[in-house]
């Protein structure tokens, strides 16, 4: 959602700065690009342990994701990206069921599908409807499930090297369409979330938003966490393009051998 169908990364940089300097410390381009695709149980503690603090993590969480939805509400600061418009509504001319799948909460999506438009989208699944938010799988399963199509037979299309790797784990064809040059590669993502998920602090940054007694839906049926020597193997299918615009109808049914077909950005 956030760097593929909508011009988000410049509001989620500008909460991000402010919380770095809220520990009087500078929001660098390299936590952008370690944090970029995740949620923000991973991002929380990988931006706290790469600033150097020992910060409240489900503060933090609630400091991110309030600015975010403060500068997503502002009237012309989502903007959709180039290309975004005439796939969607190819994929709807085309009657081919379509899943928005992110790992930004439901507080933050309703604002960017009052922008594109709620009614190009079969199903929508936000962040803190999963129990594991991207890299892994189960954003991508559970929306296949909802859309009843076998994962193997949809599309999902990524600007993330963390959003492609929860694709590849979940058996779809998955497309990188990256939103900004020096995106790390699915080992790095693999790395900094398993050292990311190995602290308290991403369970307390995960629950940050989530209402009193609630718990994250439990893990659909089919989630893995691939083994080191699995990644070599998915980085090999992952596909990549320049922009949208290279994504056709024609570039989409090429890549699944038999319809239905589903796409899910």
């Amino acid at each position: 959602m956030d760097g593929l169908l909508v011009d988000t990364e410049h509001l989620w940089t500008i909460a991000e700065e402010e919380l770095a300097a809220s520990y009087g410390r500078p929001f660098t381009p390299e936590m952008k690009h370690a944090m970029l695709g995740h949620g923000v149980d991973t991002a929380v503690p990988l931006m706290l342990s790469m600033l150097g603090v020992d910060g409240d993590p489900a503060q933090a969480a609630r400091f991110l994701v309030d600015r975010a939805v403060e500068l997503f509400r502002t009237p012309g600061l989502v903007m959709r990206r180039p290309g975004a418009p005439e796939l969607l509504a190819a994929l709807r001319a085309a009657d081919i069921p379509t899943a928005l799948v992110s790992s930004s909460f439901r507080s933050l999506m309703d604002p960017v599908l009052d922008t594109l438009g709620r009614d190009l989208f079969t199903i929508t699944v936000a962040g803190d409807e999963v129990a594991r938010r991207k890299p892994f799988p189960d954003p991508y399963l559970v929306a296949a499930a909802a859309l009843a199509v076998d994962p193997a037979r949809c599309v999902v299309l990524e600007d993330s090297t963390t959003g492609a790797l929860a694709g590849l784990r979940a058996g779809c064809r998955t497309v990188l369409v990256p939103s900004v040059p020096g995106l790390p590669s699915l080992a790095e993502v693999a790395a900094t979330t398993e050292a990311a998920l190995a602290t308290g602090a991403a369970r307390a940054a995960a629950q940050a938003r989530l209402p009193a007694g609630m718990e994250p839906a439990p893990a659909p049926v089919g989630g893995h966490r691939p083994a080191p020597e699995d990644i070599a193997e998915l980085s090999a299918r992952l596909l990549r393009v320049a922009s949208l615009h290279d994504v056709t109808l024609d570039f989409l049914r090429a890549l699944t051998a038999t319809a239905p077909q589903a796409t899910a950005p």
